[in-house]
């Protein structure tokens, strides 16, 4: 297949191109295996000359680009020219850029081509000199125009001239996105196609471009003073000079400001410290004190035993020069700038027509499916027919962390467990957004009451009481658990702080398994770099009988055609068909049995080995008549051990990404973490858990059926 590219080009500075460039790379790496990223033109360096030093500045776009987990390129190669090449000889610049693109397009299926940022003028000809480059590159471009305080008749004539100027010189335009647009403008889109190309308009989003505090610290020479570290990352919202009497700043104070204030106001600053820390006063993102001052003596003493977490930060600079720097001072959508990506994510799924681009680009689908595929489709299924997913542990950062994520991206509504006033002033103090979120807290009194009144009626059998059962519903497991089998939310992921144990034992006890299903089992979905595979039994059950591996087996096969994986069922063994005998085979055999007798229409062999079960040839002379050797794509363990062992070297040796566990069999979705889950491992499992619950409740069907 032929390299497809795509030029990303504006005719001015500061139109967030970075977030329409993060788009069509998220496009591209759900089309084809291998996309690179390559800057044409670029501030610094590269490679970076011996004299810079270690410390050279880098271009801040092209490492998020190259962050991406789709993109696999060195910094060094993804760079055309710099600047002053371009100034040098721009002929030669030229030729250069085109020599180390097509070094990048060898190596891949497609390419996104960034154009200049305008943060080096060279005139009115930049526009002109990256449509010569997109012409000689064969790129097709994709026009980024800034409709930030600009009318509607504004943005359609700076379209028209920016269009013309790219054909002019045999550039081949193939949309307009009209990036940071105002109501006038998003109101006007429809009337907005330019010469027959599409234009797609994305609104303005203040807070992509909010500086972070470490960033704005840097801005005005400051160092921090008091605070938690961790916390210069959150962004800066807005900027607010409190040299006013303290009662006069509590009026002015916003969620995510800081406060700029000389340091000799020590009144000021522990007036803000203690508006901070109170729940119905806004969270601020930081504190500046000017002039140079720094509390001392026992304002001191009483600030280092309030320990705040909110950064404070001193500078030497006065209060005005401080004030108009950080006025100045802008942020970028960087590497790890997490919140920043997602929303910049969200901005352009929902606002740019992705399968139309794409057919305007003729990037064909490749056959085969990678990880971040697999990964994409499933967002954009989850997405498709959103559910409700309760979150037990609104303790754990990283569970807020990935709150965030799952709400930007709208894979899933969720309610969070916990108190909500810590639980929202721990996002906010952490930059994450999740408002759209429902905080419960599981001793909420009218819930307890009922869900303790349900459990005493589920496990009457056992002896449960009322008074017992208003003390185990508010646990957590037990609590989120109810809400799912009480229909207030479609599923349920939890572990993160918690055992397996504790995450899923309620579930056996509360939403049992589904009708004809005699074990609750588990499957990985293996992320092969060219396909997907199904996993079962690596996590729950330790010795299956024949029957249970046979309930694994049948469970496995409805999990993989769930998420788009056709079943073909291995019963995997140490022998392959009639050859070896002994306890162990034979309980794979009758299990296979007892799948053919139970479900005819799967496709099912057993006992296999695994190599027979994967590798055509061997499976040509092992089985040539069998329909799943050599090409099985649901691989049924005889034990935990095996199944365990066997996904842990798949994962490690083969560098598969292994999704799950994905727990399987019970009436409505509850999913396991691990406890030293990542903040992607926990997103991904909440995409998993909100696809089960779009499939009917087996429970349910039954009693429709009866």
């Amino acid at each position: 297949m032929s390299t497809r590219s795509i030029y990303i080009a504006s005719p001015e500075g500061e139109t967030g191109k970075s977030t329409v460039t993060l788009g069509v790379l998220d496009l591209l790496v759900r089309q084809v295996r291998r996309v690179g990223v390559f800057r044409a033109v670029s501030r610094v360096p590269d490679p970076p000359s011996s004299d810079a030093g270690v410390d050279a500045p880098r271009d801040h776009v092209l490492e998020m680009l190259l962050a991406h987990d789709g993109v696999d390129l060195a910094y060094e190669d993804a760079v055309g020219v710099t600047y002053d090449d371009v100034h040098a000889d721009p002929e030669s610049a030229l030729s250069r850029i085109v020599d180390r693109y097509h070094a990048v397009a060898e190596r891949c299926d497609a390419v996104v081509v960034v154009g200049t940022d305008y943060t080096d003028v060279t005139g009115a000809t930049e526009l002109a000199f990256n449509a010569r480059v997109a012409a000689n590159l064969g790129a097709p471009v994709l026009l980024v125009t800034s409709g930030r305080d600009r009318s509607l008749d504004e943005v359609r004539a700076l379209n028209r001239l920016a269009v013309g100027e790219l054909r002019a010189n045999h550039a081949q335009p193939v949309g307009v996105v009209v990036n940071r647009s105002g109501p006038g403008v998003l109101a006007g889109a429809a009337r907005m196609s330019e010469d027959g190309l599409p234009v797609w308009t994305i609104p303005e989003e203040p807070f992509l471009h909010a500086p972070t505090v470490a960033r704005l610290t840097e801005a005005v020479e400051g160092s921090l003073m008091l605070g938690d570290p961790d916390l210069m990352a959150r962004e800066v919202l807005d900027v607010i000079v409190g040299a006013m009497s303290f009662e006069h700043v509590l009026d002015h104070l916003a969620d995510g400001a800081v406060v700029i204030t000389p340091g000799d106001r020590a009144d000021v600053l522990l007036g803000l410290l203690s508006a901070h820390a109170a729940a119905t006063f806004p969270s601020l993102a930081g504190i500046v004190l000017t002039g140079g001052y720094v509390p001392r003596g026992v304002i001191a003493q009483l600030l280092s035993a309030l320990g705040p977490r909110v950064p404070v930060v001193a500078t030497r600079l006065d209060t005005f020069t401080a004030a108009r720097r950080a006025a100045e001072t802008h942020g970028y959508v960087t590497v790890g700038a997490t919140r920043k990506i997602d929303v910049a994510r969200a901005l352009f799924e929902q606002h740019v027509d992705g399968e139309a681009l794409l057919a305007r680009l003729d990037v064909p689908r490749t056959p085969v499916v990678t990880p971040l595929m697999f990964e994409y489709g499933l967002i954009e299924r989850a997405r498709a027919d959103r559910k409700r997913v309760v979150l037990p542990e609104g303790d754990d950062d990283r569970i807020l962390r990935a709150a965030s994520t799952v709400l930007a991206r709208g894979i899933a509504d969720l309610v969070i467990l916990g108190d909500e006033a810590t639980i929202r002033a721990r996002a906010a103090e952490l930059g994450l957004d999740i408002d759209a979120a429902t905080v419960l807290s599981p001793t909420d009194p009218e819930h307890v009451e009922n869900f303790a009144a349900e459990y005493a009626r589920l496990r009457a059998h056992k002896g449960m009481t009322l008074e017992r059962a208003r003390e185990i519903v508010t646990d957590v497991s037990y609590f989120g658990t109810m809400m799912v089998h009480l229909g207030l939310a479609d599923g349920m992921v939890s572990g993160a702080a918690h055992t397996t144990a504790h995450t899923i034992r309620p579930s056996f006890e509360i939403v049992r398994t589904a009708p004809g299903v005699s074990v609750v089992s588990s499957v990985f979905l293996m992320c092969l770099p060219d396909r997907v595979l199904v996993y079962g039994d690596c996590a729950v059950v330790p010795d299956p009988t024949a029957e249970q591996l046979a309930d694994i087996a049948i469970s496995s096969a409805a999990t993989a055609a769930q998420f788009g994986v056709d079943p073909r069922v291995a019963m995997l063994s140490y022998s392959t068909g009639a050859s070896g005998s002994g306890a162990d085979v034979d309980k794979v055999r009758t299990a296979t049995e007892l799948v053919r007798e139970r479900r005819a229409d799967l496709s099912v062999e057993g006992p296999i080995q695994y190599d027979a079960a994967v590798d055509a040839s061997v499976a040509a002379s092992k089985l040539p008549e069998s329909s799943v050797a050599g090409r099985a794509t649901v691989f049924i363990f005889p034990d935990l051990n095996t199944g365990n062992n066997t996904y842990k070297a798949v994962q490690r040796s083969a560098g598969a990404v292994a999704i799950g566990p994905v727990l399987q069999g019970l009436n409505k979705p509850v999913n396991d973490l691990s406890r030293g889950a990542l903040v992607a491992d926990i997103v991904s499992t909440v995409t998993i858990t909100a696809i089960q619950a779009q499939a009917p409740s087996p429970g349910a069907a039954q009693e429709e059926t009866a």
